[in-house]
């Protein structure tokens, strides 16, 4: 069974998990990797998401303001051994809600061509491809997208 909680960054399950997902953006990015981490710090994230599995923690995300209606979808990571079960929509989709609730009305991110069936989670949730934006905007490793949340 799954459980979704909602928490922040100071969460122990969450910090664990960003590890193993800084350490398999750093396989993917290769030589891209210090850009990308230097835009991913997770101190003093107030919006968390951590997706359990019969307990475990297997799955998380995060948004943190972007504009003043507008959140960014951050740290997103399912674990290799628990992808393709939904984990990632379902986590992403507290996100969404949590964004709404806080009344923003979409939410954006930034995710790298290396990353594609993070590409193919984000479009089949209906995000849009837009320009790349604020530091991704001359990046071409980077895919931006948003989604009207309201």
């Amino acid at each position: 069974m799954i459980r979704v909680i909602r928490t922040d960054s100071d969460n122990q399950d969450f910090i664990k998990l960003v590890k193993y997902l800084d350490a398999d953006l750093a396989e993917r990015d290769g030589n891209d990797h210090s850009f990308y981490a230097q835009f991913n710090k997770i101190d003093k994230i107030k919006y968390v998401v951590v997706a359990y599995e019969n307990s475990r923690p297997v799955g998380c995300g995060a948004i943190k303001e972007y504009t003043p209606n507008t959140m960014e979808i951050k740290r997103m990571y399912t674990s290799p051994e628990s992808r393709g079960k939904g984990i990632a929509s379902n986590v992403l989709t507290e996100l969404e809600i949590w964004a709404a609730e806080l009344s923003y009305e979409k939410c954006i991110l930034e995710t790298g061509i290396k990353q594609p069936e993070a590409i193919g989670l984000y479009k089949k949730n209906g995000y849009k491809l837009i320009p790349n934006y604020g530091q991704y905007a001359e990046i071409e490793n980077s895919r931006c997208f948003e989604k009207d949340i309201q």
